[in-house]
């Protein structure tokens, strides 16, 4: 709302935003998030009671809404034309239309027998497919009063002092690291390519912030909680999550190989060199946000605007799922091939005194397909088994079935095989960590 002039008595008199909104929608927005509340004998936060009571209500026509958001997911390439932009634009492009074909055998009760089996088909759909669809947008509302009112800035301005000495970036990416967890890693990237080509951020910054930063949102990890059980404990996980995946980024910046990528600039673009905060830090941060709520949009304008935002983000993630996942949950079943790449984690996890060693190695090599899968593999574990692997699917931030292509399409730096590196290490440093807390508070 801009800053509105009144004249009394001859006197240009300024109004002040409206700052009630930084406080009543910031408030409002974190009561959905993360206060959980007890409704009948169901304990979880408001937002998953909300899509709990979307799904009963709809009831059966939930699944043919998430197909109509896949067929527009696997469409949208093509009737865009964006899906020749590149070879990896190409093979997405495909993988989503495979999506859509299983999800309309899935819908429509046709097709081979093993993709019927409960754990296949009908489990990626109803677990992962429905919620998701639900999720995503109705969450992308409630997100909008954390993100448009102040509060990220606030809280960016705040933590600059320690961006640059932990995690080697600006200050500004704080609010890159708040947007993607909150908000989604797509929106975290489209900041960071942004600032990246502005010249506000080098290359290795920018890499950094990529695949430090751009995790999944606080929606998707309540998909994770949800499949393993975990939403009565929901705070804890989301806390001990959030400070796992920071600390991880840490370690990963002073190591190769995001250590030794170059510090340039991106051509063509003026270098803009953060300048540091001059007298109290806590008011420039509330200047920060009434500068935000002075320019924030209507109420109703910020909902339709994260509401299509959302709704974009399952368009685009829907059908990898379907695809992706599926063929993740085929290999993970009928070949060997997790198996052996769960033997680069395999030394950890037993060195650990995990229960089922070889079940969390496997089902963290599984992070790298989709992000979703390792929690399908524990379902049935013991609980601190399911407290380490909804961590390390979270913590890991790389995975093919949408963050791979997006950071691929941008203008950073960052080969396939490089993010595969850093994904290992982010894997094996999250399960160092992560373990021994967890043995600590369960």
């Amino acid at each position: 709302m801009e800053t509105k002039q009144v004249f009394e008595s001859g006197i240009e008199v300024r109004k002040q935003p409206s700052m009630w909104k930084f406080f009543l929608y910031s408030f409002f927005g974190g009561f959905i998030f993360f206060v959980p509340i007890t409704i009948g004998e169901k304990k979880s936060i408001p937002l998953d009671h909300l899509v709990s009571l979307i799904q009963n209500a709809a009831g059966p026509a939930i699944p043919y809404y998430a197909l109509m958001i896949i067929a527009a997911g696997a469409l949208y390439p093509f009737l865009s034309g964006s899906w020749k932009k590149s070879s990896v634009d190409i093979i997405f492009s495909i993988f989503k239309l495979i999506g859509l074909a299983v999800g309309v055998m899935i819908v429509f009760n046709f097709g081979p027998a093993w993709l019927f089996r409960p754990d296949m088909g009908p489990f990626l759909f109803d677990k992962l497919v429905t919620p998701v669809g639900l999720l995503v947008p109705v969450g992308a509302v409630f997100l909008s009063l954390l993100v448009g009112y102040g509060l990220l800035e606030f809280i960016g301005v705040l933590t600059r002092p320690i961006m640059r000495p932990i995690w080697k970036t600006p200050g500004r990416s704080a609010i890159d690291a708040v947007a993607s967890f909150v908000g989604s890693y797509s929106v975290g990237l489209l900041i960071t390519n942004r600032i990246y080509k502005e010249g506000k951020y080098n290359a290795k910054e920018a890499s950094i912030i990529a695949t430090g930063f751009s995790t999944v949102s606080a929606t998707f990890m309540v998909i994770v909680a949800k499949t393993l059980g975990l939403m009565e404990m929901w705070n804890t996980y989301f806390w001990l999550t959030f400070f796992v995946t920071f600390l991880v980024t840490a370690i990963t910046v002073r190591i190769w190989p995001l250590s030794k990528i170059k510090e340039e600039y991106y051509e063509g673009s003026t270098p803009q060199p953060e300048v540091g905060i001059k007298g109290n830090l806590f008011a420039a941060a509330w200047n920060e946000a009434k500068e935000t709520v002075k320019s924030s949009p209507k109420l109703k304008d910020n909902i339709w605007l994260n509401l299509k935002d959302g709704l974009h983000m399952a368009m685009a993630i829907l059908p990898s799922i379907l695809s992706i996942g599926l063929l993740g949950l085929v290999l993970a079943e009928y070949t060997p091939v997790f198996d052996w790449i769960g033997y680069i984690f395999y030394p950890f996890t037993k060195a650990l005194q995990l229960p089922e060693p070889m079940l969390v190695a496997k089902a963290s090599a599984l992070s790298i397909a989709e992000m979703f899968l390792p929690a399908l593999m524990v379902t049935e574990a013991v609980l601190e088994v399911k407290i380490v692997i909804a961590v390390v699917s979270v913590s890991g931030i790389i995975f093919f079935s949408a963050l791979v292509p997006c950071i691929v399409s941008t203008e950073i730096p960052l080969s396939i095989p490089t993010l595969i590196i850093i994904w290992i290490e982010r894997v094996i440093l999250t399960l160092v960590i992560v373990t021994p807390i967890v043995f600590l508070i369960i």
